[in-house]
């Protein structure tokens, strides 16, 4: 293979594969790239606040996933891309862009990652992290009323109306499509050590 390795990382919100991403950057540092589906939320700049807000982020159609899909496309040709960024506070992107340069390892993180048909088909592992629904909602509420403001009452309604339901609709399904299922994510020592040594296979074939 002369081209980036594709490993997409998929599971629910709070599952752990954000962390599951950042232990395989900081494992394998400067050979590496992590691209994180929720920077490819559909731009709503056309939109009110009042309309963006009633929006289902939680639902496939609130991503770009065709924009992601052609980067991709251009990084595994090792052109680099600029990467729109994702303002929480406005609900729509920044007019700022991030310049992205190819890596040898290309990790693309999100929840709805193998639910896409075209995202699944670049991927050369596919990777679920499954952990408890209450271990999930919980890491949700810490991170929604710490780090976005959000309210306790407002986080448990947007769960139990939205993020529930479109887990068990979109993102419970398409772990059929895992090549790997992490328990626990980047808690389970034994299955990202697995990880980790296909990674370093692919990297000693490139060195070779």
């Amino acid at each position: 293979m002369n081209r980036p390795v594709l490993i997409g990382v998929a599971g629910g919100t709070g599952s752990g594969k954000t962390t599951v991403a950042r232990k395989l950057v900081e494992e394998f540092s400067d050979s590496v790239l992590l691209m994180e589906q929720d920077s490819y939320y559909a731009d709503q700049a056309h939109l009110t606040m009042e309309e963006r807000t009633k929006i289902n982020y939680d639902h496939p159609l609130a991503f770009d996933n065709n924009l992601l899909v052609e980067h991709l496309q251009q990084l595994m040709d090792y052109q680099s891309v600029q990467m729109p960024i994702y303002d929480y506070t406005a609900s729509t992107r920044s007019k700022a862009y991030k310049q992205v340069e190819p890596k040898h390892v290309i990790i693309v993180e999100g929840i709805l990652i193998l639910e896409d048909k075209g995202l699944r088909d670049l991927l050369d592992i596919k990777v679920f992290v499954d952990t408890d629904a209450d271990v999930r909602i919980l890491r949700r509420i810490e991170r929604d009323t710490k780090e976005r403001g959000r309210t306790l009452e407002s986080v448990i309604q947007q769960y139990l109306q939205v993020v529930r339901p479109m887990h068990m609709q979109f993102v419970e399904p398409s772990k059929r499509y895992a090549d790997i299922i992490l328990p626990e994510g980047g808690r389970n020592v034994v299955a990202l050590n697995l990880l980790m040594n296909q990674i370093r296979m692919y990297l000693q074939e490139l060195d070779s």
